[in-house]
C-alpha cells in the first residue's frame, strides 16, 4: 500500500472505474451500441428502479446532449429496439422512454453474474460496513460527477 492510504483508495476507483468501463464496452459492442447509447439505457433503467418516468429531456440531461442529439439517440434505440416511447396517461403531451423486454433481457443475461458475483463477494460484510461503503461511494460518485460536469 502506498503511505498515502486516501492516495491508494483514490487509485483503485480509478482501477474500479476502468475495469467497469471495460465491461461496458464489451457490451455495447456485442449489441452495436455506442458508448453513449449505454449510457443512455442505463438512465432509462435507473429511472425506471426509481418508479420515475424519464423523458427526452431529462435523458439528455443525465447523458448530456443537446435536444436534437438525443432525438437522434432515442430514434437509433428506438429503432433497434431497445428503448420505446410511451404517452404519458395523465397528461398525453408527455412522453416517457422505457426500456423494452428485450432490452431488459439483454442487461439480465450479460449482467446477471457480475451481479451475482459482486453479492456473494459483499456477503463477508457486515451491514454497518456496507453502510459505511454505500455512504464512501455516493461522495466520491457526487465528485466524480462535478468533475464531469465541469465547465472549464
Amino acid at each position: 500500500m502506498a503511505d498515502d492510504p486516501r492516495q491508494e483508495v483514490a487509485l483503485l476507483l480509478r482501477r474500479l472505474s476502468v475495469e467497469l468501463d471495460a465491461v461496458g464496452q464489451r457490451f455495447a459492442t456485442i449489441h452495436g451500441l455506442g458508448r453513449t447509447d449505454v449510457r443512455a439505457l442505463v438512465a432509462i433503467m435507473d429511472a425506471a428502479r426509481r418508479g420515475e418516468a424519464l423523458t427526452a429531456g431529462t435523458l439528455g440531461q443525465a447523458v448530456e446532449l443537446s435536444s436534437a442529439s438525443v432525438t437522434a439517440l432515442v430514434d437509433r434505440l428506438e429503432k433497434a429496439g431497445h428503448v420505446r416511447r410511451v404517452r404519458d396517461p395523465a397528461d398525453r403531451r408527455r412522453v416517457a422512454l422505457e426500456m423494452s423486454a428485450s432490452a431488459m433481457a439483454a442487461g439480465a443475461q450479460f449482467f446477471g453474474g457480475l451481479n451475482r458475483d459482486l453479492l456473494a463477494a459483499m456477503a463477508g460484510h457486515s451491514e454497518d460496513e456496507l453502510a459505511v461503503v454505500h455512504r464512501f461511494l455516493e461522495e466520491m460518485t457526487d465528485v466524480i460527477v462535478r468533475h464531469a460536469r465541469a465547465v472549464d
